[in-house]
């Protein structure tokens, strides 16, 4: 039943005329260029916060024996 439709389906796409595209608002190639630049823009964005790691000094985490789920593998930190 299944494959008896799909053949009607593909029978029925070819036998219909060729169907008209619809209008662009712009040539093709400008969505490329706006998609590009968009990108850029965001890849711009990500590369200004590569240097927040840098703001302050690093400090040692304590661990706290008292949070509700402790870290099991804290290698000696804290207590």
């Amino acid at each position: 039943m299944l494959f008896q439709q799909i053949a009607t389906t593909i029978a029925a796409a070819g036998e219909a005329e060729h169907e008209e595209l619809a209008p662009l608002w712009a040539e093709p190639w400008v969505f490329g260029i706006v998609m590009f630049a968009i990108l850029m823009v965001m890849m711009f964005v990500t590369l200004s916060y590569t240097n927040l790691g840098n703001r302050h000094t690093a400090t040692e985490e304590h661990a706290d024996p008292h949070r509700q789920h402790p870290n099991k593998h804290d290698r000696g930190q804290g207590h």
